[in-house]
């Protein structure tokens, strides 16, 4: 059992986090499994990694569907907790990918549970159709169509490859952006923004966040210099690169020594098409205390 998880462990949080988006909800389920087969004889089971992700993915279906009213009733908008590379380092060689990137985190969020389990374990996590509809029950032929109306709901053509993730923004892009809102010049900050920006912040309820998304680059350079206004007249500021989401570069902002928020850039032909700011503390725990700067 013990070489099982350890083998294995990397794999099914993986898979349970980009189902998911919440760490903490993967972790518990990574955990569950292995206490729930503890007691099988795996002499007896042909496919171990076969089990265990159906058992996982079976666990995140449920999970996913109790959510649902819960993310109704949630404060603002929902967005993925990010995580640091204490979970996404490589386990084997199966993951022939990273970690989904953020921004397409964000869009499974329009999939049903269904479709968002066929679209993990086919585009993230490189499975092929034929184990895909063995873990869901479902033909290969099935599957291949929800891969299709996946990409359809989330704007994608049936045959385009997911788009790379932003690992590619250089750091001289990045500080450029942070020198526009330290040095207060919309000009330069509105060149780096799309026309149709759009800014959505996560506060849970627990810290203040916009309550709905900021759309227009306009608007999101008001919103981001109103921000910067607000903390230069507080705490002590300091803005880093840092690493999360299997080597995303995104920014975590401190205040007074203490993570207050991290945000990660969506860029699409050298504009900012959107940006995702957490700040929901709930969320920060599996990042704070475990991230370096870049």
């Amino acid at each position: 059992m013990e070489a099982l998880y350890q083998k294995y462990k990397g794999l099914l949080f993986r898979l349970a986090y980009q189902m998911t988006g919440s760490a903490a909800d993967a972790e518990d389920i990574v955990q569950d499994v292995f206490l729930k087969v503890h007691d099988v004889k795996w002499e007896q089971i042909e496919e171990p990694k076969a089990y265990l992700c159906k058992m996982t993915t079976n666990r995140c279906l449920d999970l996913l569907k109790s959510a649902r009213k819960k993310r109704e009733l949630y404060t603002g908008p929902w967005l993925p907790e990010p995580v640091s590379a204490t979970y996404t380092d490589s386990y084997e060689s199966v993951l022939q990918k990273d970690l989904l990137s953020y921004a397409m985190l964000v869009l499974l969020e329009r999939l049903s549970p269904g479709e968002r389990a066929v679209f993990v374990l086919r585009e993230a996590l490189a499975f092929d159709y034929h184990d895909i509809a063995a873990l869901v029950g479902k033909s290969e032929a099935n599957c291949r169509k929800i891969i299709s109306r996946a990409k359809s709901k989330m704007g994608l053509a049936p045959d385009e490859p997911i788009p790379a993730d932003d690992k590619e923004i250089s750091h001289e892009w990045f500080d450029r952006f942070l020198s526009a809102l330290a040095n207060g010049k919309i000009d330069t900050l509105l060149t780096l923004l799309a026309n149709d920006a759009e800014l959505i912040s996560d506060g849970g309820g627990k810290v203040s966040a916009a309550l709905r998304p900021i759309v227009t680059g306009e608007r999101v350079a008001q919103f981001l210099f109103g921000i910067m206004r607000k903390f230069v007249e507080g705490e002590e500021l300091r803005v880093e690169l840092v690493a999360l989401n299997g080597g995303q570069t995104a920014l975590a902002l401190y205040l007074g020594g203490r993570l207050d928020s991290v945000t990660f850039l969506h860029v699409e032909q050298e504009a900012i098409r959107h940006l995702y700011l957490v700040r929901n503390p709930d969320k920060l725990k599996y990042v704070e205390g475990s991230i370096n700067p870049l």
